[in-house]
């Protein structure tokens, strides 16, 4: 091999790692792309079969929950708002705490916003519904992150805001379902539900 047979070898080497490296550091969405923080995309189980598309449901009354249902082939989609917002970025870095808005209205009149709701007293579960913190849980409630799983284009979203306060010890979860009364509900504590993010 020639030397510049082998110099442009190793840049091209360097220049896919460098790629490589830098696109795993961005939630990707199923067409292959970064999710962008400015864009609305539809949450949606990695496992079909797995209950529907996420979208707003209501357990007793106000506020909603956030949960899935099957007969909502499209349900709603979200827009995910950094905590920390670098002006030169659109795309959403994993690992990093940001909020999680649904593009819907709902009668309860308030925030579609999710948050974690307190311990349910039956389930031991805690649920995820939507509003602005209350200060359940200090009013850090609002804030997830999206984690990687082992398989490239399938995360976790999990609660567990130490970006927002470094301080603090939280109680982290990652977010997985609970079925009740034949709705099935989005809650932290339990097995994981793996999801995908598809572009609108």
């Amino acid at each position: 091999m020639s030397t510049t047979s082998f110099t442009i070898f190793i840049l091209a080497n360097v220049w896919l790692l460098v790629a490589t490296t830098s696109i795993a550091q961005f939630v990707i969405d199923t067409s292959g792309e970064p999710v962008e923080n400015d864009e609305d995309y539809f949450i949606r189980p990695a496992i079909t079969g797995n209950g529907g598309s996420l979208t707003l449901v209501t357990r007793n009354s106000c506020p909603f929950n956030v949960g899935l249902d099957p007969d909502a082939p499209q349900g709603f989609a979200v827009l995910l708002s950094p905590f920390v917002s670098n002006h030169e970025e659109d795309e959403v870095r994993l690992g990093r705490d940001l909020r999680v808005i649904f593009q819907a209205g709902t009668s309860c009149g308030q925030s579609t916003e999710w948050r974690l709701g307190e311990r349910d007293a039956t389930t031991g579960r805690r649920f995820i519904i939507t509003g602005r913190d209350d200060s359940t849980v200090g009013s850090y409630g609002n804030f997830f992150r999206i984690v990687q799983t082992p398989s490239r284009g399938i995360f976790n979203i999990q609660w567990c805001p130490t970006e927002v306060c470094p301080s603090c010890k939280f109680e982290c979860g990652t977010v997985g379902i609970v079925r009740e009364n034949g709705k099935i509900l989005l809650a932290l504590d339990g097995s994981a539900l793996p999801v995908v993010f598809q572009k609108e």
